[in-house]
């Protein structure tokens, strides 16, 4: 039963990476993390297959093997980041634009201290 939870979240997160790629705001990589942490538990065959994608392979093999995320995708999520207060700071504006400025602090002090 165990297995079958695992394997159903593993296809879950797999199809939101998917949709992902195609979204712009919709991270792809953590989606396939999380993918691939529940095919290990499950069907290691569909890990391995994820680790040998061309493109989102290599990315996840620098996060299994050294905890590392690459600058240029540090620098994407931060943008991104930012983009996100300054829509939330002329739409919401006070005092709700310190939701999303707490969230970059915490999350993107995060990202930026992991091995390149």
């Amino acid at each position: 039963m165990r297995r079958h939870l695992y394997q159903a979240g593993g296809l879950f997160f797999t199809g939101l990476g998917i949709i992902g790629a195609f979204l712009p705001l919709l991270p792809t990589v953590p989606f396939l993390l999380l993918a691939l942490f529940c095919f290990a538990r499950s069907n290691p065959a569909w890990a391995q297959r994820l680790l040998d994608h061309p493109t989102y392979g290599p990315p996840l093999l620098d996060w299994q093997n050294r905890r590392a995320i690459p600058r240029r995708a540090k620098l994407a999520a931060l943008v991104t980041m930012a983009l996100s207060v300054g829509i939330t700071a002329l739409t919401a504006g006070w005092p709700w634009v310190l939701v999303p400025v707490a969230v970059m602090l915490v999350s993107g002090s995060w990202i930026w201290t992991r091995a390149e």
